[in-house]
């Protein structure tokens, strides 16, 4: 190299997928903070959005209701995956998106078609601006939202994996009811007409069950290094 100097790593766009529970957002926090990569978390903007409506009392039962103030609320979205903010109209609500309420209510509002296509403009315009390249993690990220991702991953994990985690994150959560209710989750999300929770047929798909968070962490570390040096 000239001068000595290391040629920069060229940008990569990575597109983690994958219903709840799989270790989807560690996973991608992960990777992104070690490979200098951005990171967004999507499925933070549809809880933003979910949030605004609760907050401005919009019938989540009516999807026409929804669509008709879908464009209004500002979502800003920070990319440090050391400390990935949200906010709406200018208040961080990092912590309110994640409250039962708003969880119980996202899919509703997620399935309406201009909430999706609000939300999929937003995440193309960060993916887009990322100069070192991004990790982007959510349910139709390789499918709909970057469908000419560089690499695509698709996370899974058994039913039971999946339960004994989130409920392990939600402190006293009874394992079966939240298997019950994450499995309930998966059936709306891949069922909705438009963007379904689904693998894109060139994804990589990484079963998470048998495997501890730093050995994910760790293969898909190796498939970015790949991609990059195959750039």
């Amino acid at each position: 190299m000239e001068n000595g100097a290391a040629r920069p790593a060229p940008a990569v766009i990575v597109a983690i997928d994958g219903p709840s529970g799989t270790g989807k957002s560690s996973t991608s926090k992960a990777v992104a903070a070690k490979l200098g990569l951005s990171y967004l978390d999507t499925g933070a903007q549809y809880r933003a959005i979910t949030w605004w409506m609760v907050t401005n009392g919009i019938d989540i039962t009516d999807p026409t209701a929804i669509a008709a103030v879908a464009g209004k609320p500002e979502i800003i979205s920070g990319t440090d995956p050391s400390a990935p903010a949200i906010t709406v109209d200018g208040t961080d609500v990092a912590g309110p998106i994640r409250t039962q309420e708003v969880t119980s209510k996202v899919s509703a509002v997620s399935a309406v078609p201009e909430v999706r296509a609000r939300i999929t403009e937003l995440q193309r315009s960060i993916a887009v601006a990322a100069e070192p390249g991004i990790v982007v993690e959510g349910r139709d990220i390789g499918t709909t939202v970057l469908p000419d991702a560089d690499l695509k991953i698709f996370l899974t994990a058994s039913p039971e994996a999946r339960a004994s985690r989130r409920s392990g994150e939600l402190k006293g959560a009874d394992v079966n009811s939240t298997r019950e209710a994450l499995l309930k989750r998966d059936a709306a999300d891949s069922s909705r007409k438009t963007s379904p929770l689904a693998k894109a047929d060139d994804a990589v798909e990484v079963d998470t069950s048998g495997l501890t968070l730093q050995q994910v962490i760790e293969c898909v570390v190796t498939l970015v290094e790949e991609k990059r040096a195959a750039k």
